[in-house]
């Protein structure tokens, strides 16, 4: 494939600054500049999050300083397609190259969106897996080749994308905002803050270490409410094996590594049913607890506890008990304080948390306000998806000329 005519193949050193030279955080100003390092450039956008100060984060390293003009490359796995414009001055880590587009020939905003498309990531990533860490230096970078359209069709197209951006920002902040929003009904709905008045039998509060509950909320051990399920695999049925996440909880194995992670022999394997509890024993004080509505019956691996809930307990509601801050935070006490073993959780400790738990007919009103926030947050999410897909296919066609803006734009534009 050649670029369209008038379009030129240029290496990417010949049309940029790599920056050079590093400064110490530890002096001002560099000590007051926002650090950005490869964990705060998001893939694929360039979108910035969670800045700090190099003071505030305590770095001693040296850093690449950069400027208002400059982009931010990170060398460290290229794959991951971390590119992004800050648009402020700032200091990066060792680990990205600040990079100065030369005007003359190429804009910065279209170099970064450039630098994002897969032909470039491709380079990138086939010269990071010569070394034994996936990293680009700045020789191979250099060397990389772009396609560069005329600078005023490099704006137009710039100009293009940013609309995009734009709407995908707004999509993305809107989804974030429902995120929040659950987050605040969870907070206030599973702990009693805030009640249905059909339900409440009383107004009093018991005062616990991790906040005062409802008085008229039994107070319930998990070996009252559920019970641990030993049950294995014998029978060499051919089963899909599940893994735990700590934000998603359970999830199918291969579909979710995209590779078996999992043994060969499952023959020691747990069962786990639709409508089981299943948490990391070792690594629960991390959040990994999920519960089982994706098969009739699964395999899961030894190294879970599996527990199945008796009557009285609505499953979405315990589900999104457990899968909060609150209870991440006493499973992590309870697994500190484990006689068992070190950093595990067994049922026996498990067992004897408390838990504050609402009627019934309570759970399922609190689990269907919740799940109406999921659901929101859920088609929110495609719409992301579906605009990202869109934008990606308008960016691959206009970063290889398959679709030109007009020239009679760039015409008035000149004229002007």
């Amino acid at each position: 494939m050649r670029p369209p005519k008038g379009w030129t193949i240029v290496r990417f050193g010949d049309v940029t600054r790599i920056g050079e030279g590093q400064v110490s955080p530890l002096v001002e100003p560099f000590a007051g500049f926002p650090h950005i390092g490869p964990e705060n450039i998001e893939s694929g956008t360039g979108r910035i999050v969670d800045v700090r100060s190099a003071g505030e984060l305590e770095l001693i390293s040296g850093k690449y300083e950069f400027d208002e003009e400059a982009l931010v490359y990170s060398k460290i796995r290229p794959n991951l397609n971390k590119v992004c414009w800050p648009k402020f001055r700032g200091v990066c880590s060792a680990d990205a190259y600040p990079i100065w587009a030369d005007g003359r020939v190429m804009r910065t905003g279209f170099l970064a969106y450039a630098m994002r498309d897969e032909r470039f990531v491709r380079q990138a990533t086939a010269c990071s897996m010569r070394s034994g860490m996936p990293k680009i230096n700045r020789e191979e970078l250099a060397d990389l080749e772009l396609w560069a359209p005329p600078v005023d069709e490099q704006e137009e197209i710039e100009q293009l994308l940013a609309g995009w951006d734009k709407a995908v920002g707004v999509c993305s902040e809107i989804r974030e905002r429902a995120l929040v929003r659950k987050v605040g009904l969870m907070q206030q709905l599973l702990t009693g803050r805030v009640r249905f008045k059909a339900f409440v039998k009383s107004d009093g509060k018991v005062t616990t270490h991790f906040g005062p509950f409802p008085a008229d909320w039994p107070v319930v051990s998990f070996g009252d409410i559920a019970d641990e399920v030993g049950e294995k695999s014998s029978d060499g049925k051919q089963l899909p094996v599940l893994s735990c996440t700590k934000h998603r909880g359970l999830v199918n194995s291969l579909e979710y590594f995209g590779k078996r992670i999992f043994s060969e022999d499952t023959s020691t394997y747990r069962i786990v049913r639709r409508g089981d509890f299943a948490y990391a024993t070792n690594h629960i004080e991390e959040g990994s607890i999920g519960y089982q509505n994706l098969h009739d019956i699964a395999l899961i691996s030894p190294m879970y506890t599996v527990f199945r809930t008796r009557a009285g307990v609505d499953h979405s509601f315990l589900f999104k008990l457990v899968k909060t801050e609150l209870y991440r935070h006493m499973f992590e006490v309870n697994t500190n304080g484990s006689i068992n073993r070190r950093g595990a959780l067994r049922w026996d400790d498990f067992a004897r948390i408390k838990v504050h738990l609402p009627g019934e007919p309570e759970q399922k009103r609190i689990a269907e306000v919740l799940g109406t926030c999921d659901r929101e947050i859920e088609l929110l999410q495609k719409q992301l998806d579906a605009l990202k897909d869109q934008r990606r296919g308008l960016m691959h066609k206009l970063l290889t000329g398959e679709s030109r803006v007009k020239a009679e734009s760039r015409k008035r534009k000149a004229e002007i």
